[in-house]
């Protein structure tokens, strides 16, 4: 072995200062390209791999946040935001109803007063005599039963302020309507059972008389100047005025007031 390197030195030292430097050259990059190869190069492969499963888990991240990001969106929305809100509109629309209610019935006479009232105004009227009176049947403030009954086939007697009351009454019927739109739905039926169509509540029943007098025309319209001028309010159903044996005449008068109690006094 010594002798090898012997040989060896012996060479080198034959060897010019030019061929001398490039075998050195020759020598530092071999020992360097070794050095590379076993002690850099796995480092560099070590480090392009931590690189690229840093890159991976970045992305994972970023993938992990657009989704919580994405459910905290979902839930910040309430699903029962429409329902809420048709449930306020509900609650608005009954508020409005019943403050129309409360208006009207301010100034209405309640069923217990109305006879009273026509009776007393009577009294102040000695002319007119009663012939008869009686109470109608109650019905309730919605459908066809708020119409007012149609006027028959003789002579009808002025009504004064007639378009007045029907718009109240008119008012009565959206405010009772919009009222019982809102009411809670009826339960489901039983199934395979067959159910009748769902009747609204009813908010308001009508409440009515019939009294059939006799007297001039004079003192029958003094009368219904009377029941005009009351400081509360009657709506008028019908006027028929009987003229067969005149001038001493019969007038069937119907008058009706509105109460949210369905019981009526009889007569």
């Amino acid at each position: 072995m010594k002798q090898q390197w012997l040989n060896l030195a012996a060479r080198i030292d034959a060897l010019s200062l030019r061929e001398r430097v490039l075998v050195l050259l020759a020598a530092m990059a071999a020992v360097g390209f070794l050095l590379h190869q076993i002690l850099i190069a796995p480092q560099l492969a070590q480090r392009q791999t931590l690189t690229a499963q840093l890159r991976q888990q970045e992305t994972q991240s970023r993938n992990i946040e657009a989704d919580i990001a994405a459910r905290i969106a979902a839930y910040k929305v309430d699903p029962d935001q429409a329902t809420l809100a048709q449930l306020a509109q509900l609650r608005g629309q009954t508020e409005a109803a019943s403050n129309a209610l409360r208006a009207v019935r301010q100034g209405l006479v309640t069923p217990e007063q109305m006879v009273p009232v026509l009776q007393q105004i009577l009294r102040a009227n000695g002319k007119l005599r009663l012939v008869s009176l009686r109470s109608l049947p109650v019905s309730g403030l919605s459908g066809a039963a708020m119409a007012p009954p149609p006027a028959q086939a003789a002579a009808v007697v002025p009504m004064g302020q007639i378009e007045t009351k029907a718009e109240a009454v008119a008012t009565l019927m959206h405010a009772a309507q919009a009222a019982a739109a809102s009411a809670p739905a009826p339960a489901a039926a039983i199934p395979g059972a067959v159910s009748a169509p769902a009747k609204p509540r009813e908010l308001l029943y009508r409440h009515g008389v019939e009294l059939v007098l006799q007297g001039s025309y004079l003192d029958m319209l003094t009368y219904m100047e009377a029941l005009e001028k009351l400081p509360v309010q009657l709506f008028w159903g019908k006027a028929h005025l009987q003229a067969a044996g005149y001038p001493d005449l019969k007038l069937s008068l119907t008058l009706y007031t509105l109460s949210l109690d369905e019981k009526w006094m009889s007569l």
